[in-house]
């Protein structure tokens, strides 16, 4: 049987840590020291029975294990949780959830359910339907600026001190351009970071009609139903989308900016939403 490394000796509860580095170059070969970003495992537990296991930044985690249930569907609202723990054992951390009992009984049916394992990008996903979900349409109606999309990725950039410490990590951020709401969170996984983003929004009552989601990484299908169940009207991102995520972006009435630089950017679905 092979070994299994232990969290307790091999893995520090911190999202980056510092290691030695040889480096050849051309012309010499040198050794220093370098921050690199942490993984590890982290269990998502709802009453006892372990939902998934994430690869993540043990960063807040409070926000990660909110935000997977909200946009993962297994809980309404933050107040469905009625405790969090963040625990440290010896292979990882489990993030502990104690739900209502009436959504504890949902979530339990749907266990019941299931016939197969599941990979990380579709954690808990039962059916092809499931994994290609159509989200309810936004309703939201708000307006942004081009200068408001400039400004939100140069934001995004400025505010990624993980990513500048590490070069390793991805960032999901919202901003309200009229209230100058900013919010941050980073992580080794695009998923996981917007998923900490979406906690954080919820446990801080954060307004998201006409704001901002902001994306370091590339738009996947599931990084636009998370944005949708997040209910920002405007996705930006700074890598090109799927079409998978084009078509779901158009049904949900998601506004999908990708391909932002500083000198400009594409609208792929609803340019409504940017006012000249």
């Amino acid at each position: 049987m092979a070994d299994t490394l232990s969290f307790t000796e091999t893995i520090p509860y911190a999202p980056a840590i510092r290691v030695h580095r040889r480096i050849w170059r051309r012309d010499a070969v040198t050794d220093s020291r370098r921050d690199i970003a942490e993984e590890t495992p982290v269990a998502l537990v709802y009453n006892g029975s372990t939902e998934a296991v994430m690869m993540a930044t043990p960063a807040d985690l409070e926000d990660f294990a909110v935000g997977f249930s909200l946009t993962e569907g297994l809980i309404g609202g933050a107040d469905d949780i009625r405790r969090l723990d963040i625990v440290r054992n010896e292979y990882g951390i489990e993030a502990r959830m104690w739900l209502k009992v009436e959504v504890a009984d949902v979530l339990s049916a749907r266990r019941r359910l299931r016939t197969g394992p599941t990979g990380c990008g579709l954690c808990g996903v039962e059916s092809l339907e499931e994994a290609v979900r159509l989200p309810a349409p936004l309703t939201s109606d708000g307006r942004i600026s081009p200068s408001d999309v400039f400004a939100a990725t140069e934001r995004l950039g400025e505010a990624q001190s993980l990513g500048r410490q590490t070069r390793a990590t991805h960032a999901a951020a919202f901003w309200h351009p009229h209230t100058d709401t900013f919010l941050i969170r980073e992580d080794v996984g695009r998923h996981n970071a917007l998923d900490k983003l979406a906690g954080a929004m919820v446990r801080q009552s954060v307004q998201h009609n006409a704001g901002i989601v902001v994306l370091s990484s590339r738009v996947s299908v599931e990084m636009v139903q998370k944005t949708v169940a997040i209910g920002a009207p405007v996705l930006v991102a700074v890598s090109a989308p799927t079409a998978l995520a084009v078509r779901v972006a158009e049904a949900a009435n998601l506004t999908l900016i990708a391909v932002a630089r500083s000198d400009g950017f594409e609208v792929f679905t609803h340019p409504h939403r940017i006012l000249p």
